[in-house]
C-alpha cells in the first residue's frame, strides 16, 4: 500500500525534482521510505508503506533487463498463485512481493492481467519496449489514481496534491465537477472537482503512447437478465455466500508480512468480516472502533458486544462535535473533495488510533450494502415501486412509514410530508427511480452558487443515467440501484473520501472482502428477492452468518454510520478556521457561492448552536465549509505541501544526461 505519481514526457527529458516534489507531497501514504526511475521520457515515482516483502519490496521495480518499470499502490491478493503460473511459463522472480507478480503479468498477458488480478490497485507500468505507459484502477476503484496535462506532459499522481507541485499546472475549481458532487455527493470518473484533473475511472485503464491517449474499460457491474435466474435455493445460495466471504477475508488477513487489524462498526458487516478472522484463522484479533460522545450516533454497545463475543483486544475512540470541527481542515485536504457531511472526519480520528496502535492494516466491511443490497435507498425504492403500481392508493402511501426506523425523525412521525416527499418521480420505468429523491434533496444544494460556478445547460442526472449499460434495461430494478450505488456514492465518497483517504493520511491500509470479485460476482448473481427479502435487507448476509453474530447485532434496525455535522461546527464553539474561509470577503473571494446566502445560513446554524437543524441545512453548511476550504488550501495555495519525500530515497535513473554519468547512479 503506497502511493504513485510520475510524468509522460515525450518531448524532453523529465525532471528529478519535480518527481521528487510530487513524492514528497504524498509522502504520508508512503511513510516507510521513497524511489523514482527516470528515463528520457517518463518518470515514475513511489512512497512505501511496506507490507508484503518488506525487506526487498522496493519501487519503482523492473523485469530481468529492465524494459517493464512498475510503479504500484495496493494489493494483489492472489500474488502467490499468479507467481506460481508464471513461474510455470518460465518467469523468474528476484522477490517474494506482489509487485513483482504486477511485472511478469504484464509481460505475460498485456492488459489481460487486469482480469487476472484479485486486489485493489492503482499502478503506472511503462513498457520501454512498445513506448508506452499504462495507468490502471481496480474494479471498484478503492484506489485512487489522477492525471493531468501540461503542455505535451501527461502527469499522474494518487492524489491532486501531487499534481499541483508543477506550477504549469492549472488551480481552479470545475463547474461541472461542482455540480456532480452536489449531486450525486461526489463526482463521477472521470470528472474531478479540479479544472482539467481528471481521473481514471475505476475498471479501467489509460493507454499514452506519444500524445496518444486510449481509455479502456476491461471491467464493470454486471447483473443478470430479469426473469432469467435459474431456480436457486435460498439455503444454498447463503452456503456459497459464506464461504466465498469467509475465503476472501482470510486472503485479506493471512497475505501480510505485516499485523493485520479489524473494524468493528457495531453493524452486521464489521461483524461479519471480524467473526470470519476470529473463527477462520489463528490469528489474535485486534479490533478498533469509532464511538461519539453524543448517543444519537454511538454504536458502542454493540461494538462491545461483538468484541466480547469475539474476544478480541478492542481499542476505542469517543469523537466529539468539537473534535470534528477541529479536525476538518487536515479531512479536507486530504480528502480532496466537496463533502456533504462531516462523517469522514470520525473515520479520520479512528486511522489515527489504529496508527498509533502499531498496525499498517485493517479488514473493514464496506463494500456489504452495495453489493448485498443493505441500504434504507434499496428499501425505499422497493416501497417506491409498490406504491408506483397504484399511486392513488392510501393503503400503498402509507408503506413510506415503514422506512428509516433508526431516524429520530422517521417518516412515521411525519407522514404526510413522508408521502409528499417520496411520492415524486414516481415512473416505474424510470431505471434511476431509486436514486431520485437523493438526487433531488441533494440537487437543492446548487442554488447556493453563484452564476460563475453554475454548469448551465447541464443535467447531471440524465447524463449519468443515458450511461448506462444497455443491458440494464433487463435488469431487476434492484440490479439497476446496485449498479448506480457502486458507480457514483462507492468509488467516490465511500471509498475515496471517507476510505483510502482518510486511512492513507495515517499510512494505514484498508482491505474489504466484499469487493472481493468472487464474492461480487456471486451476490450479482443471487436473485434480489434473496438479497432484499420483502424489507429485510441483506437478507442471505444475515442467513449465512446468523450462527456466529448476536441476535441483537443480526436482528437491529439498519443504522447508516452517520455524525453530527453543523454541531460540528457550532455546537462546542466554533473551531479558529470556521471565519477565516467562511465570511463575507472570503467567499466573494472565491466566487463559489454566494456571500448573502451563506451568511444568512451561516448566522442561522450559529443561532441554533448547529442543532434542530434539517438535513438540507445540513449538507448546505458542510458543502460551504468543504469548498471553501477546498478553495483555500488548493486554488489559492494557502496551505504547503512537504519538500522532501520520506526517505531512503532509492534512485533508477537512466536519464542520458552528463550529469547521470558523472554521479554514477544506479540502474
Amino acid at each position: 500500500m503506497c502511493g504513485i505519481c510520475g510524468t509522460h514526457s515525450p518531448g524532453s527529458v523529465p525532471e528529478v525534482d519535480a518527481v521528487t516534489a510530487m513524492m514528497a507531497a504524498i509522502g504520508h501514504r508512503g511513510p516507510d521510505g521513497s524511489g523514482y526511475y527516470r528515463d528520457e521520457r517518463v518518470a515514475l515515482g513511489h512512497v512505501r508503506l511496506a507490507i508484503i516483502d518488506t525487506a526487498h519490496g522496493e519501487q519503482p521495480m523492473c523485469n530481468e533487463d529492465g524494459t517493464v518499470w512498475v510503479s504500484f499502490n495496493g494489493e494483489i491478493f492472489n500474488y502467490v498463485e499468479l507467481m506460481a503460473q508464471l513461474k510455470d511459463r518460465g518467469h523468474v522472480f528476484a522477490t517474494h512481493c506482489d509487485t513483482e507478480a504486477i511485472v511478469h503479468a504484464w509481460e505475460e498477458w498485456g492488459p489481460g492481467c487486469f482480469d487476472r488480478f484479485n486486489g485493489q490497485w492503482a499502478v503506472a507500468i511503462w513498457d520501454r519496449r512498445a513506448g508506452e505507459l499504462v495507468l490502471s484502477r481496480d474494479r471498484f476503484g478503492v484506489r485512487p489514481l489522477y492525471w493531468t496535462t501540461a503542455g505535451d506532459r501527461l502527469l499522474f499522481a494518487s492524489e491532486v496534491k501531487a499534481l499541483f507541485t508543477d506550477p504549469a499546472v492549472t488551480r481552479e475549481l470545475d463547474p461541472i465537477g461542482l455540480d456532480q458532487a452536489l449531486t450525486f455527493w461526489s463526482t463521477v470518473a472521470p470528472r474531478t472537482v479540479f479544472a482539467g484533473v481528471r481521473q481514471v475511472p475505476p475498471g479501467s485503464y489509460l493507454r499514452v503512447r506519444g500524445d496518444s491517449r486510449e481509455l479502456h474499460r476491461y471491467w464493470e457491474p454486471g447483473f443478470p437478465e430479469r426473469g432469467t435466474e435459474p431456480v436457486q435455493d435460498i439455503e444454498e445460495n447463503a452456503r456459497l455466500l459464506r464461504q466465498a466471504v469467509v475465503d476472501a477475508t482470510r486472503l485479506r488477513f493471512l497475505r501480510s508480512d505485516v499485523p493485520v487489524g479489524a473494524y468493528l462498526s457495531g453493524g452486521i458487516d464489521s461483524a461479519v468480516t471480524a467473526s470470519a478472522i476470529a473463527h477462520f484463522t489463528d490469528a489474535d484479533l485486534h479490533t478498533f472502533s469509532l464511538r461519539f460522545a453524543d448517543s444519537e450516533f454511538d454504536e458502542g454497545h454493540y461494538q462491545r458486544l461483538m468484541s466480547q463475543r469475539l474476544g478480541t483486544v478492542h481499542r476505542d475512540i469517543v469523537v466529539s462535535e468539537r473534535d470534528i470541527g477541529e479536525i476538518l481542515p487536515e479531512v479536507v485536504w486530504h480528502a480532496e473533495n466537496p463533502l456533504l457531511r462531516m462523517a469522514p472526519a470520525p473515520m479520520f480520528l479512528l486511522s489515527r488510533l489504529v496508527r498509533q496502535a502499531g498496525y499498517k492494516v485493517v479488514v473493514t466491511g464496506e463494500g456489504a450494502d452495495e453489493v448485498l443490497a443493505g441500504y434504507d435507498l434499496f428499501r425505499e425504492a422497493r416501497v417506491r415501486q409498490f406504491w408506483a403500481r397504484d399511486p392513488g392508493s392510501p393503503a400503498r402511501a402509507r408503506a413510506v412509514e415503514l422506512l428509516y426506523p433508526w431516524m429520530r425523525r422517521s417518516p412515521n412521525l411525519a407522514p404526510a410530508f413522508a408521502q409528499s416527499f417520496f411520492s415524486r418521480n414516481l415512473d416505474p420505468d424510470d431505471p434511476a427511480l431509486s436514486h431520485r429523491p437523493r438526487w433531488d434533496s441533494t440537487g437543492v444544494l446548487k442554488s447556493m452558487l453563484a452564476d460563475t460556478a453554475r454548469a448551465t445547460g447541464l443535467d447531471a442526472a440524465a447524463e449519468l443515467v443515458a450511461g448506462m449499460p444497455a443491458a440494464s434495461v433487463g435488469w431487476d430494478p434492484l440490479s439497476r440501484a446496485q449498479y448506480l450505488e457502486m458507480t457514483t456514492l462507492l468509488p467516490g465518497y465511500i471509498l475515496a473520501s471517507q476510505g483510502d483517504r482518510m486511512l492513507m493520511a495515517n499510512g494505514v491500509e484498508g482491505r474489504f472482502p466484499f469487493l472481493d470479485p468472487n464474492v461480487a460476482s456471486l451476490a450479482a448473481g443471487f436473485p434480489a428477492r434473496q438479497k432484499l427479502l420483502g424489507l429485510d435487507e441483506k437478507h442471505l448476509l444475515k442467513r449465512a452468518f446468523a450462527d456466529l453474530l448476536p441476535s441483537e447485532v443480526v436482528d437491529r434496525p439498519k443504522q447508516p454510520y452517520r455524525s453530527p455535522d453543523a454541531a460540528s461546527l457550532f455546537a462546542q464553539g466554533s473551531p479558529d478556521w470556521l471565519d477565516d474561509v467562511t465570511s463575507e470577503a472570503a467567499v466573494e473571494a472565491a466566487g463559489v457561492f454566494r456571500p448573502a446566502v451563506t451568511s444568512r445560513l451561516l448566522a442561522k446554524c450559529r443561532k441554533a448552536g448547529g442543532l434542530g437543524l434539517s438535513n438540507t441545512d445540513n449538507m448546505r453548511l458542510a458543502a460551504i465549509a468543504s469548498v471553501q476550504l477546498l478553495h483555500h488550501q488548493f486554488i489559492a495555495g494557502r496551505r504547503t505541501v512537504p519538500q522532501t519525500p520520506p526517505g531512503p530515497v532509492a534512485a533508477f535513473d537512466h536519464a542520458p544526461t552528463k550529469e547521470n554519468h558523472e554521479r554514477g547512479v544506479r540502474a
